[in-house]
């Protein structure tokens, strides 16, 4: 392939060497500029310089890549990594609950995450609601305390749930014979329930909305008024209905899929992604049309009901349908697997290797709206960068180093070499524990 010559260059002023870092000798996978040799120049978090020749200024950290491979770090569109206890499933809307202050900094999911590559994932709510709660997109800052994970700037979202998951009645089981009152019943139990309940609560939030404009309206001519009572369940849906807030909508089936289209054209908002969407290769004209982009599995099929129609050519279908596709894990295993995942595309439905990666790369960056600053290796971008020893679409590719905001967050080498000194730490603790007295072993 003839190497195209990109060459981009950020601002001329020379900066503090020790926030300056070079990875050169690598084979660039840009996404969205091509793929040649050459280098990237990191400079205060961002990517400064890229392209065949790149000058190394004086006192800056070079990283010889030896031929190796870097891409974009990976984006999770549909991750639950960090939460613990993900579903809000005493109501059918829970828009007032939120993930943001419950991400757990501590999970060693993150940093078995950055361990594949990835650096940015949307933490959603789970899928017992109708309408669920709000979602938190972060970076893989391990280390870090909560606060510091969140992804500065990101768009805020919800959770949307059709099918099985929120019509989901709980109770007790006919034979409930346990004292006291039987659980209720929540509603909805049926699908066209479903469909009700997310009419009714935007119905509802229009109404929410309409009291506010005119409280706002008498008050700005000076008239005396008592504000509308606040409420945390219609304020998210409000901001849907303004395009302040994207909605993430679990679905599968391809009816449900157009009931939700439908109702959203209705209230006039937009669903920004219809996560799974296993039977999406059916109506990809209408999905195209709505707007909507799609985050789906590779090859995920016949684990319920709802899954039965699932192919492994989804993904490539509605791409060359123009919908906006992106490839997800939902799973805290999956999730360091991605550009394996991303493969498969190329198997099933033949797909480039740059449309393969940008499934995992820059559409999902897209979909969350935040391609200005990830997604792909372009100069003013954050530095979020992931080296690999051979194609990432390769199946024997290993992850090498992970970058975020320009940092080293993950390096192979390093893991590997203190793995003995940490399993030697721990047998000794537990050699320890075992040999104290047991009446003063904690209780």
């Amino acid at each position: 392939m003839k190497r195209r010559n990109f060459l981009f260059v950020l601002g001329a002023a020379a900066q503090t060497p020790s926030n300056v870092t070079v990875i050169r000798n690598a084979k660039i996978l840009t996404i969205t500029k091509g793929t040649f040799d050459g280098s990237v120049l990191i400079r205060d978090g961002k990517i400064a310089e890229v392209g065949p020749n790149v000058a190394v200024p004086a006192g800056a950290k070079v990283i010889d890549a030896g031929g190796q491979y870097v891409m974009p770090g990976i984006i999770d569109c549909h991750s639950h990594l960090a939460t613990e206890a993900v579903n809000e499933g005493t109501v059918s809307v829970s828009s007032m609950a939120g993930i943001e202050d419950t991400v757990n900094p501590e999970d060693i999911g993150i940093y078995r995450a950055l361990a594949g590559g990835v650096t940015t994932a949307n933490i959603l709510h789970g899928s017992a609601n109708a309408i669920g709660g709000k979602n938190a997109v972060i970076k893989m800052r391990w280390g870090r305390q909560s606060p510091e994970l969140l992804f500065e700037d990101a768009k805020p979202g919800i959770k949307f749930a059709l099918g099985e998951n929120p019509k989901r009645r709980g109770g007790a089981p006919s034979n409930f014979a346990a004292p006291g009152p039987a659980p209720r019943l929540r509603y909805p139990a049926t699908r066209m329930g479903v469909e009700d309940v997310i009419r009714e609560a935007f119905t509802d939030a229009k109404a929410y909305r309409a009291q506010w404009e005119d409280y706002r309206a008498r008050s700005a001519k000076g008239e005396r008024v008592i504000p509308p009572r606040r409420d945390l369940k219609f304020e998210p849906l409000v901001e849907v209905l303004e395009g302040k807030r994207l909605v993430h909508a679990h679905c599968y089936r391809a009816d449900e899929i157009l009931m939700l289209l439908r109702v959203a054209d209705e209230f006039g908002f937009k669903i920004k992604t219809l996560q799974h969407v296993l039977e999406g290769y059916k109506i990809a004209k209408e999905i195209k049309e709505h707007g909507a982009g799609a985050s789906t599995f590779s090859d995920w099929w016949s684990y319920k009901m709802e899954a039965f129609d699932a192919i492994p050519y989804n993904a490539a279908l509605m791409h060359k349908k123009g919908v906006l596709v992106s490839l997800n894990s939902d799973s805290g295993e999956l999730i360091r697997h991605l550009n394996q995942e991303a493969a498969k595309t190329v198997r099933y439905g033949g797909l480039t290797d740059d449309e393969a990666l940008a499934m995992i790369t820059i559409n999902p960056a897209k979909q969350l709206e935040i391609d200005g600053r990830v997604g792909s290796i372009e100069v003013g971008k954050d530095a979020d960068l992931a080296i690999f020893d051979r194609h990432p679409l390769s199946n024997f590719a290993k992850v090498q180093k992970v970058f975020i905001d320009g940092k080293l967050y993950f390096d192979r080498d390093e893991d590997m070499s203190q793995r003995a000194g940490k399993q030697a730490k721990r047998k000794s603790m537990l050699d320890q524990q075992k040999a104290r007295p047991a009446a003063r072993r904690p209780q």
